[in-house]
């Protein structure tokens, strides 16, 4: 890796010396990623959206929604947040999304479900749901969003479309209880986590000279 990849970044990661704007929290995904190489090629080509898994981020940064002044807040007042933002939350999500809809409503053996947020993905061609959970994201969370898209595969899907993804958005997750809920389902699938704020300037500054580092190293 070349060390341009450090004056790229700051120069995408900054605006007049602070960190303001920072696009899809450049900074944090660099520092806590895995992929790190794959996290810096953003810096050079955006967000490329190929496949499902594209449209994951872990952590989903959401500090637009100002709810970190809050000690305490209902998973309406999230859904109200983001759709108060939706714009941000789009830019958050990335490339080729349209909202759909917001509380949609599934007729399902006489009785109504409700998914949070629905949009389309006109690159991947196919439906995302998103259900906010105000806490840990549970294996009774998963069941559910699977119910959904199997919903939506069979009554709401277009012969050209492709099968709906869905995501499953929580302040944490245990990582074994997950991978069990998750065996065996068919469905496109994903649990993420999500936060409301971006830790301190001198916080990221050290995660990212720490995981330049690492990867100067490897």
């Amino acid at each position: 890796m070349k060390w341009n990849d450090n004056s790229i970044i700051m120069r995408l990661s900054t605006k007049n010396g602070k960190l303001g704007k920072i696009k899809s929290s450049l900074f944090q995904r660099l520092a806590l990623s895995t992929d790190k190489k794959g996290v810096l090629a953003l810096a050079h080509k955006g967000h490329p959206i190929q496949t499902p898994e594209d449209i994951i981020h872990d952590p989903f940064v959401l500090e637009f929604t100002g709810l970190e002044q809050k000690k305490r807040y209902k998973e309406s007042d999230l859904e109200k947040a983001i759709l108060d933002n939706m714009e941000k939350f789009l830019l958050e999500l990335g490339r080729g999304f349209a909202f759909y809809g917001r509380q949609y409503v599934m007729p399902i053996g006489g009785r109504p479900f409700k998914v949070d947020l629905v949009f389309y993905n006109c690159i991947l061609k196919c439906y995302v749901l998103i259900d906010l959970k105000r806490d840990e994201i549970s294996h009774g969370d998963i069941g559910q969003m699977n119910l959904y898209l199997n919903y939506f595969k069979n009554e709401v899907c277009m012969p050209d479309d492709n099968p709906p993804i869905g995501i499953v958005l929580g302040t944490r997750r245990d990582e074994v209880l997950m991978e069990y809920a998750l065996e065996g389902i068919t469905n496109q699938l994903f649990v993420a986590r999500y936060q409301l704020y971006l830790p301190k300037k001198e916080e990221l500054q050290a995660q990212l000279d720490k995981a330049l580092n690492e990867t100067q190293n490897e």
